[in-house]
């Protein structure tokens, strides 16, 4: 690994441990947000644009977001399943105004309505947490271990923009009604809706690789819960070294793989503020919830019955099968 890399992932592991450090030594969990992890990955270690956002405006957004989320747990007298609807359209009128596309901004403030989360010790650590991304961002581009990359911003047809969300919102709703009617609450974690909502652009990178990026999700998620179970809760110790080692697996496994997927940091990272009645059957609910919001995107959105035989097998065939194929063909 070039020496680069290794710097890219070891600040972004020291910014995880910093933020549950923080949280541990004061007693705040609000303090710790899952979706830094998917930050640390789209900001500092891909050389690429992941999103289209100015720095200045990742960290106004995340914290007006977080901030809305609160808002919404304090004065909004509607129902749960209400004010997660409430909070994704919040999130998506924000990022059609301010010409982005900051798709963690939905986790920002659908987080605290998931987990009713109250204090305003949560939009002001997710305001620090931002803030020192973008500063370290520059510090890595000025010392060239970053490739810096030039804003531009996201183009905006605001009719079929407000389509597209208003359709969204025509699933995201059912969904979570279902999941807190069900009490499973897990269904709708903010990352599996991030990823939905990135599923469901048609331009998306990753959108031939929804049985790659399932399995991922479901794998990041099982990581977290089986680390944060076995570490925490039974050895009794620190969440910092909990978080070490499944940050530090999870990147692995990215290296490896070489291929990076934001929204499974966040879920790996999602078991340390769960309730604890709810830990061991996180890893089935966000299968279950990863396979419906990928399933809706695949077929409503990307139109896959559309596609031809060729691409449709190449979409649901693992990326491992696809790679021992190409093994064998080559050494033909």
């Amino acid at each position: 690994m070039e020496r680069k890399k290794r710097i890219k992932y070891l600040v972004s592991i020291l910014m995880i441990l910093f933020m549950i450090g923080v949280a541990e030594w004061t007693g705040e969990k609000e303090i710790i947000f899952p979706e830094m992890a998917a930050l640390t990955i789209g900001l500092w270690i891909v050389d690429k644009r992941v999103w289209r956002v100015k720095r200045s405006a990742i960290v106004w957004l995340m914290t007006l977001g977080a901030f809305a989320g609160v808002c919404i747990v304090r004065y909004s007298p509607l129902s749960l399943t209400a004010n997660l609807s409430l909070a994704f359209v919040l999130a998506g009128l924000s990022l059609l105004c301010s010409r982005t596309t900051l798709i963690p901004l939905i986790s920002a403030c659908m987080l605290p309505v998931l987990l009713h989360t109250e204090t305003w010790v949560y939009p002001i650590s997710v305001f620090f947490l931002s803030l020192i991304l973008v500063l370290g961002q520059r510090i890595l581009e000025r010392y060239d271990i970053r490739q810096p990359i030039a804003h531009s911003p996201s183009d905006r047809n605001w009719k079929k923009d407000l389509f597209r969300w208003m359709a969204l919102l025509a699933f995201v709703f059912p969904i979570s009604a279902l999941a807190i009617g069900t009490e499973n609450t897990c269904f709708i974690l903010p990352p599996l809706i991030v990823t939905f909502t990135e599923f469901a652009h048609s331009k998306a990178g990753f959108r031939n690789r929804p049985v790659q990026i399932f399995f991922i999700l479901v794998g990041a998620a099982t990581l977290g819960t089986v680390l944060q179970w076995v570490g925490y809760t039974y050895l009794h110790l620190p969440e910092t070294v909990v978080a070490f080692v499944v940050i530090g697996l999870l990147f692995l496994f990215f290296e490896r793989s070489g291929k990076f997927f934001a929204p499974a940091g966040a879920l790996a990272l999602i078991p340390m503020i769960v309730p604890q009645e709810q830990l061991l059957w996180l890893p089935l609910q966000a299968a279950v919830g990863t396979a419906l919001f990928l399933t809706v995107a695949m077929i409503v959105f990307q139109q896959c019955y559309k596609w031809n035989r060729a691409q449709l097998v190449y979409c649901i065939t693992p990326s491992v099968l696809r790679n021992n194929r190409k093994k064998r063909n080559s050494n033909q």
